[in-house]
């Protein structure tokens, strides 16, 4: 996504950058995310692995177990105060982060987003009173490496009109409330079924996958209209195929939606769910490492990084494979 900096929140980036260019060797750095053990960071461990082995840097991978705010927060306090030399931040929110980020580029710092960048996306994502302009005007993160969340959610709609069955109902899915990419992701979803007058409903199915089954199972057996469910990430995409594939293979249902798993391929294999987006999580990990390095090394400032939303079909599935096996897609 390519975001345009204010001259003020550049200026002060650069006033508060020479602690940062001149930071001591070998260089620390750390990815701060929410949901950390869920198996879609896999390949972006692997990416910031691989880039901390190729610039010579120190790299740590740590978050919540779940989507809170304050405590992710928080975990970027300790950070600046523990010396690290630059931050790769999962910014899931559009204010929650301002403070702690105005704080750590202010103290030298470099923050860069990374998975998400509710942040970069600026005061359209803000809700009244969400932010002050104040808050708008401080430095922010320096670049995103992560994808266009509402193109490849429109990305994902135009490919569904293909299988959607004739008057039907589709089912949005997200798997947690509060995560600004899912609501992105779902906004471009609904604005071309909108456009091509098709009724949606959305849910919040969980993160559990056992629940985001159940959640998924009762709407489509609550409503026989609901003939497609359309996922807007790992957990529920999978879900969703796991249902049409268990309880109601053979009766028109389709679904597709985002990332990879073994289990997602294989139900693409299948023919259950017809397709999913990829958006490149190595490249998320390793990118904002590289741009951490050149940026604490010479004063290279970053710049964003649209991950892609590249479309996996039943023909990709093979060579996809053996590169989910190794971490890299």
């Amino acid at each position: 996504m390519i975001r345009k900096f204010s001259s003020f929140a550049a200026l002060a980036v650069l006033i508060c950058a020479p602690a940062a260019i001149q930071a001591k060797e070998p260089l620390r750095l750390i990815f701060i995310t929410t949901c950390k053990d869920e198996a879609f960071f896999q390949p972006v461990k692997k990416g910031m692995q691989d880039a901390a082995a190729a610039m010579s840097v120190q790299c740590e991978f740590t978050g919540t177990a779940g989507v809170d705010l304050k405590a992710q927060a928080e975990m970027v306090r300790k950070a600046v105060a523990d010396g690290y030399d630059g931050i790769a931040l999962n910014i899931i929110d559009a204010a929650a982060f301002d403070d702690v980020i105005a704080e750590a580029i202010n103290k030298g710092v470099p923050v860069v987003a990374f998975n998400v960048d509710a942040q970069g996306a600026g005061d359209k994502n803000r809700k009244p009173g969400e932010a002050s302009a104040a808050n708008a005007a401080r430095p922010r993160r320096l670049s995103a490496v992560c994808q266009d969340f509402v193109k490849a959610g429109r990305t994902l709609g135009e490919k569904s009109l293909a299988f959607i069955p004739k008057g039907s109902k589709v089912l949005v899915t997200l798997h947690d409330n509060g995560i600004s990419a899912l609501d992105e992701r779902a906004q471009g979803i609904q604005e071309v079924l909108r456009r091509e007058g098709i009724a949606a409903k959305v849910i919040c199915s969980t993160n559990d996958p056992q629940k985001a089954e159940q959640a998924i199972a009762a709407e489509l057996a609550a409503d026989s209209q609901i003939r497609c469910v359309l996922g807007t990430g790992q957990t529920d995409t999978q879900a969703a195929g796991t249902v049409i594939e268990r309880q109601f293979a053979g009766k028109g249902y389709k679904s597709a939606g985002f990332d990879l798993s073994d289990e997602i391929l294989r139900l693409i294999q299948a023919g259950v769910i017809q397709c999913t987006i990829d958006q490149q999580p190595y490249s998320q990990g390793y990118y904002p490492v590289v741009q951490l390095a050149l940026y604490c090394r010479y004063g290279i400032r970053p710049s964003d990084i649209d991950a892609g939303a590249g479309v996996v079909t039943r023909g990709d599935v093979e060579r996809i494979i053996g590169l989910t096996k190794g971490h890299y897609r």
